[in-house]
């Protein structure tokens, strides 16, 4: 019996996915991952000096090295790249699933961050680190139009694409609506909302809180905006109301981080 065209192409895009493989590079970027035992590490090139700044990693790796002439650094990364004279090719991490990621596994109350369409890797890339700082659950984008696992990425983030978990699924919407069944309070960020995160969360800061930023210049999209619990606002001293959001999402976690 022929397989359905929905099923064939459904097993083409996980045998590509499975297929797929990332280039990193920077010395903090590459240390990490060298370091990181779930991470499948595939081929390191390095110049003698990175190979002697990374020594300790690379004997952590198991990995043979391949010696690279700093002239003629040619691993297939963008020429532009500061890779510092280090590149280490991987597959993408599997963070597991939603629930695996959105349950607390201790009793300090889940914060998780959600993007809406924010594309840039290096947004991304620095959400990543204020989410590990501020002891988020995970990051989450969605498969299409979000930041994929990148080199820029993961040198924007330093380090922390190793250890914060980074979720892509298939559609926001339904993500957001998974997450209020497990008890979640989701509120999206939004310069025009009435309320601000403090207000809307006094007396709720033991509960399980998602928060929804959108890309830069077109925010939230209309869907998403319907679907969260409520649009609330970062409290602003003075008339600048607006921030990249990289840094919305920090004063944001900040503002929604469990109390005491």
């Amino acid at each position: 019996m022929k397989k359905p065209k929905w099923v064939v192409e459904k097993e083409q895009a996980k045998k590509a996915a499975s297929a797929e493989t990332v280039w990193l590079f920077g010395l903090h970027a590459v240390r990490d991952a060298l370091m990181n035992p779930a991470r499948e590490k595939l081929r390191l090139m390095v110049t003698k000096n990175a190979s002697d700044k990374l020594a300790e990693a690379i004997a952590a790796s198991g990995m043979t090295p391949e010696m690279v002439d700093p002239r003629k650094f040619n691993a297939p990364i963008d020429k532009q790249s500061v890779h510092q004279g280090a590149a280490l090719e991987v597959k993408p991490l599997n963070w597991g699933s939603l629930t695996d990621r959105a349950i607390s596994s201790d009793d300090r109350p889940p914060r998780l961050v959600l993007l809406d369409r924010v594309t840039d890797p290096h947004n991304v890339g620095a959400i990543l680190r204020s989410a590990e700082v501020f002891g988020a659950q995970a990051v989450i984008g969605t498969r299409h139009h979000s930041a994929p696992e990148t080199g820029a990425l993961a040198k924007t983030a330093s380090g922390a694409l190793e250890r914060q978990p980074y979720l892509r699924m298939r559609n926001l919407a339904d993500t957001i609506i998974d997450l209020q069944n497990m008890g979640y309070i989701v509120l999206g960020l939004d310069g025009e909302a009435e309320e601000t995160i403090e207000e809307v969360l006094d007396g709720k800061y033991d509960r399980p809180i998602a928060l929804v930023l959108g890309a830069e210049g077109p925010g939230l999209r209309q869907k998403t905006k319907e679907t969260v619990d409520q649009l609330v606002k970062i409290d602003f001293a003075g008339g600048f109301g607006s921030l990249n959001v990289s840094n919305a999402a920090a004063v944001a976690l900040y503002a929604a981080k469990p109390k005491s």
